[in-house]
């Protein structure tokens, strides 16, 4: 496989990219960013380890999102991690459906990654508001987010963290385009390297990685599985009262479609889901196979335009209106011992240590974030 010029694969950390001498000193700039950019104090989107703030550019007027994340992490260096997300935009600047990086400044102790600011925000913020999108809107945007994961995995990349808050609306819903973004946690899927790692948002992690097996393309898919869950119905498939017992629900795959979310959601939505959340991998739809299941093209998707969003709603989120966590109704009861969360994460890790693999076995234990 060939990437772009002064982008290849990263030799001492496997699953991570890496950028070549001549690219980096290019796109990464060491001046301070504020000489060029008028930049926000206070974020409009964070993270454990990043926060995002809006810049405009002093010349242009130009608006865009900086992305700045800190370059150590418990005392551990990062810039591995971060050269491989900025190289992921970068391989990924003329797709349409992915987030667009424009520069890169670093400091000392940071680096901030400059990109296309996306002027709607989260999907995070229509589900916030609303129980459960119409068929046909859900279709339209799991068209694009597929397309953009498309382009993903046509580099043996995958997401790994797909999910609502990841998906950036380029204007207001329902009027808007879909584009990925985060790829802070994507891997390279390299041929004959097993990489196993402890990383993902708990509803959305396949359970690959809690048994601590090989992720692949395809743990992408089980995200799409979830992800699609959400939007029709508003509810979680795995949700449980704590970590533990969402991460039990999703080893035993208790997958169900209560009459109540799902009583006017047609047997292809369903049957799409059911393809999408196969507890083995290798039985999962690809991305491209996703996209020309019948699902997703017995729509005619430009008629979700014609659906707004309820005023009321929109005024009650905008004037900070905590929502509650929709999980009440949709839960599932947990027996099994794997419950206990670190004890059984440490057991699988031990286990996979004593196998004796024939290809070469990468472990990065990082802990999965909540």
């Amino acid at each position: 496989m060939s990437f772009f010029d002064g982008i290849s694969y990263n030799t001492e950390y496997r699953g991570l990219l890496n950028l070549n001498s001549s690219l980096s000193s290019t796109l990464i700039k060491t001046e301070k960013i504020t000489d060029y950019y008028h930049v926000e104090q206070t974020p409009f989107a964070r993270g454990k380890f990043a926060a995002v703030r809006k810049c405009t550019h002093k010349v242009t007027g130009v608006e865009y999102a900086a992305k700045f994340i800190r370059k150590r992490r418990r005392s551990m260096d990062q810039r591995n991690d971060i050269y491989h997300e900025i190289a992921v935009l970068k391989l990924a600047q003329n797709c349409g459906h992915i987030v667009n990086i424009h520069e890169v400044y670093e400091t000392p102790t940071e680096m901030a990654l400059v990109l296309e600011l996306v002027a709607g925000g989260e999907l995070q913020r229509v589900i916030d508001i609303r129980d459960g999108l119409e068929e046909v809107q859900t279709v339209y945007l799991l068209q694009q987010i597929l397309k953009g994961l498309s382009f993903l995995h046509s580099y043996n990349i995958a997401h790994l963290d797909l999910k609502p808050q990841n998906l950036l609306m380029t204007s207001s819903f329902p009027h808007c385009d879909i584009k990925l973004c985060d790829f802070g946690i994507s891997r390279v899927i390299e041929k004959g390297i097993e990489l196993r790692e402890m990383l993902g948002t708990p509803d959305y992690v396949a359970p690959e990685v809690l048994n601590y097996e090989p992720i692949s393309l395809a743990t992408d898919i089980w995200s799409v599985g979830v992800l699609t869950y959400v939007l029709l119905s508003g509810y979680s498939p795995f949700a449980g009262d704590t970590k533990q017992e969402t991460f039990c629900n999703i080893a035993q795959c208790s997958l169900s479609f209560p009459p109540d979310l799902f009583g006017s959601v047609s047997d292809y939505a369903k049957d799409f889901i059911m393809v999408t959340l196969v507890p083995d991998g290798s039985q999962r739809l690809t991305v491209d196979e996703c996209l020309h299941h019948p699902w997703l093209n017995n729509f005619p998707v430009k008629t979700c335009l014609n659906v707004i969003l309820p005023s009321q709603n929109e005024e009650l989120y905008n004037n900070g209106v905590e929502m509650r966590t929709k999980t009440e109704s949709n839960k599932f009861i947990c027996t099994e011992e794997i419950c206990k969360d670190s004890e059984y994460l440490s057991r699988k890790e031990n286990e996979h240590k004593d196998i004796g693999l024939t290809s070469v076995e990468v472990i990065v234990d990082r802990g999965i974030p909540c």
